[in-house]
């Protein structure tokens, strides 16, 4: 029984199709299936679009039909709005009409009241002019008037002027006396002042002794008369650095200061039992001390090599 072998029909094994062309359609066939799978996965994939827009179209239909609704609701709004503006349209004819009857009987009374007024204007003129004459022969009095409290305030201040001009005249002649009284107790006192500088001056000369030979002294008095005294100079300082002044009551001399002295008239020597400040013994000295001693905290006191502190 024969086999089919591919494009070689069928035969027997030694008629079998080549290996590269079964290979070759094996590849075919491999392609042929993916693009059959790729076409499934793009079918699925337009399917899933196609209902997301059937779901598009489902939402905007509903969409529409809100809209739909309230449009109709707007619109039975819309209508109720034209019927109360035609009414309120109606009732403003009517008020027009009340409004022009109003002016109609306003106009009648304004008339009525310029005639009221005219005549009301005549009798008005008519008093104005009496009112004229009244005022005129008023302003003339007035005027007299014045005239005449011009005159007497004129003639009051004259005399109040008289009045304070003498006043002023008596003050003046009251200032002139005192000023001379003053002048003359001036006079008389500058006259004394000038009698007590002459005897303070006499006196003073006589009190100061002459001055001739008597350079670099000094005035002095022993109580009742004055004298030139010698001052008592201090001696040469030369050579004496370190020295202080002393007397013997008579001459004023240079001493030397003993500040190396290791005597005392005194039966003993003082000093403190507490050292509170740093100490140190001079190089190549000793000291001693009576204890008991005591050093404040912080305090030292140094004894440098070869000397010795000795405490009693």
């Amino acid at each position: 029984m024969g086999i089919y072998r591919g494009a070689g029909g069928t035969g027997d094994a030694t008629t079998d199709i080549e290996v590269s062309t079964l290979a070759a359609l094996a590849v075919s066939a491999q392609t042929a299936a993916t693009q059959a799978s790729t076409s499934a996965s793009n079918a699925a994939t337009q399917a899933s679009n196609a209902s997301t827009s059937a779901t598009s179209a489902a939402t905007s239909a509903s969409s529409a039909s809100t809209s739909a609704s309230t449009a109709t609701t707007q619109a039975s709004n819309a209508s109720a709005s034209a019927t109360n503006a035609a009414s309120s349209a109606s009732t403003a004819t009517t008020q027009a009409s009340n409004a022009a009857s109003s002016a109609s009987s306003a106009a009648s009374s304004a008339s009525s009241a310029a005639s009221s007024a005219s005549s009301a204007s005549t009798s008005a003129s008519n008093a104005s002019s009496s009112a004229s004459s009244a005022a005129s022969s008023a302003s003339t009095a007035t005027t007299q008037a014045s005239n005449a409290a011009s005159s007497a305030s004129t003639a009051t201040t004259q005399a109040s002027n008289a009045s304070t001009s003498a006043a002023s005249a008596a003050t003046s002649a009251t200032n002139a006396s005192s000023s001379a009284s003053g002048a003359a107790t001036s006079a008389t006192s500058a006259g004394t002042s000038a009698t007590n500088a002459a005897n303070s001056a006499t006196l003073a000369a006589s009190f100061t002794p002459s001055q001739t030979g008597n350079t670099g002294k000094y005035l002095s008095t022993d109580g009742t008369n004055t004298n030139w005294a010698v001052v008592d100079a201090l001696p040469s300082q030369t050579g004496n650095a370190g020295k202080y002044l002393t007397t013997n009551g008579t001459t004023p001399q240079w001493t030397a200061l003993n500040t190396d002295a290791n005597a005392t008239t005194k039966g003993l020597y003082e000093h403190s039992n507490v050292i509170s400040a740093n100490y140190t013994i001079s190089t190549g000295n000793n000291a001693s001390s009576a204890g008991p001693l005591t050093i404040n905290s912080g305090i030292a006191v140094t004894v440098p090599s070869g000397s010795t502190w000795v405490i009693l």
